[in-house]
């Protein structure tokens, strides 16, 4: 059997590049400075899948965060947002003399502390949380001002000038 080695190759190489040099996209936009920010920052984040999470989209301007919070309560946990991150993050106090008294034979729930950061969009606003067997559900919504809305611009022109006169 043969197998033909440039494409073997470029698999490995694949497989192997950790940046991007995007600065072609960038030299024809303006404004685009947090996207590369956060592209840089999607790059760089260790995710270690913990605790997982599921992002819906309800319908056409709404969406839900669903984070498997096994173990906190309302109290472990934190909700901020913050120039369109949002940020949930989970503390769970222990109390030291009780978990001396505990013997494990296996631990396999973590409760240990966390933090996700999720960045939102423009006009995407959260609207609450709630909690409900052990996931907390982040509700959030695009609000869209109407001025950004878009509109028809209506083309001027000889009949455009006639009706302006009259």
């Amino acid at each position: 059997m043969v197998v033909d080695a440039e494409p073997m190759s470029l698999l490995m190489e694949d497989m192997t590049m950790r940046t991007y040099d995007l600065s072609p996209l960038f030299r024809t936009t303006v404004g685009f400075d947090r996207m590369a920010r956060m592209i840089d920052a999607l790059a760089s984040e260790q995710n270690n899948g913990y605790p997982p999470y599921n992002i819906e989209k309800l319908d056409e301007d709404s969406y839900q965060i669903s984070m498997a919070v096994a173990g906190f309560s309302e109290d472990d946990l934190t909700i901020e947002v913050k120039e369109n991150v949002l940020t949930i993050s989970g503390r769970k106090e222990v109390d030291e003399k009780v978990e001396e008294e505990r013997s494990y034979l296996y631990r396999g729930i973590a409760e240990r502390a966390f933090e996700r950061r999720f960045n939102l969009a423009d006009h995407i606003k959260v609207e609450g949380a709630i909690m409900e067997h052990g996931l907390l559900h982040v509700k959030l919504s695009r609000e869209v001002p109407e001025e950004l809305k878009p509109r028809r611009i209506p083309i001027g022109g000889r009949k455009a000038k006639k009706l302006a006169a009259k």
